[in-house]
């Protein structure tokens, strides 16, 4: 039986109350109905393409529109800019806990952590909890849960090659980034560049961080860098992790 996923518990920055959310957000909140929203069911055949990409590559981009629908992307993208405008969005830092540094020379974009608490929340973490047991069930990882943030970045901000993990921590494997992002041009900047695992001066791809597109790629092994925007970027990070308990972050 799959172990359950365990997502990090943080302070409360969206609550599920509606009155919370008008208190935040003010008029602009729109109610959010994804009942009638059109997707395409995630096939096993899908869920292979993924596992292949990661297995033969370390990295892939594709096109996730039709599997989460327009109004959760839309839904989505509501709530960072929410959280963005309310100056509710921590500055990011590298590392984690008593471990965590600001630089801002390495990266300057801010984070909100997800719970999972609003509907459209929700739905995103029924569909990144099939991505984490269909990786399993294939690449056989061992991923027990994830966790997941919004990255909002304002023009000039960036975030320099890294890697998510270090080689043998053996706690984020799998990393996932979604785009939130309409009309988005490549004059606008803030590509992700990706560089080979097996030589890392070498750009292997660039994502354009467009609505509705996710790129996924091994933690541990794939260098990567959020290159200069030119105008605010929104999009959603997520890791899944092979640790049980949360860390603090």
């Amino acid at each position: 039986m799959e172990t359950p996923v365990v997502t990090p518990i943080h302070d409360p920055l969206i609550t599920p109350a509606s009155m919370a959310q008008d208190a935040v957000a003010g008029s602009d909140i729109r109610p959010v109905d994804l009942a009638h929203d059109r997707t395409e069911a995630v096939t096993g055949a899908w869920l292979d393409k993924l596992a292949e990409g990661l297995s033969e590559q370390g990295w892939m981009t594709l096109d996730v529109r039709d599997r989460l629908g327009l109004d959760l992307l839309a839904a989505l993208q509501q709530e960072v800019a929410i959280l963005d405008r309310t100056a509710a969005m921590k500055k990011a830092g590298i590392g984690r806990g008593n471990d965590l540094v600001r630089d801002r020379s390495v990266r300057r974009d801010k984070i909100a952590w997800l719970q999972g608490v609003t509907v459209p929340q929700a739905a995103l973490f029924e569909f990144f909890d099939t991505i984490r047991q269909g990786l399993n069930q294939r690449l056989f990882l061992g991923l027990k849960r994830f966790e997941t943030h919004y990255a909002t970045y304002h023009p000039g901000d960036f975030y320099k090659k890294h890697l998510d993990s270090f080689q043998g921590r053996a706690s984020r494997v799998v990393s996932l980034v979604l785009y939130l992002n309409e009309d988005w041009q490549a004059a606008d900047g803030g590509m992700l560049q990706v560089f080979n695992r097996d030589s890392e001066h070498e750009v292997c791809g660039t994502v354009l961080p467009e609505a509705g597109r996710m790129a996924l790629f091994m933690s541990e092994e794939i260098p990567h860098e959020v290159l200069p925007a030119n105008r605010t970027r929104y999009s959603l990070a997520c890791w899944f992790r092979q640790d049980e308990v949360p860390l603090p972050l």
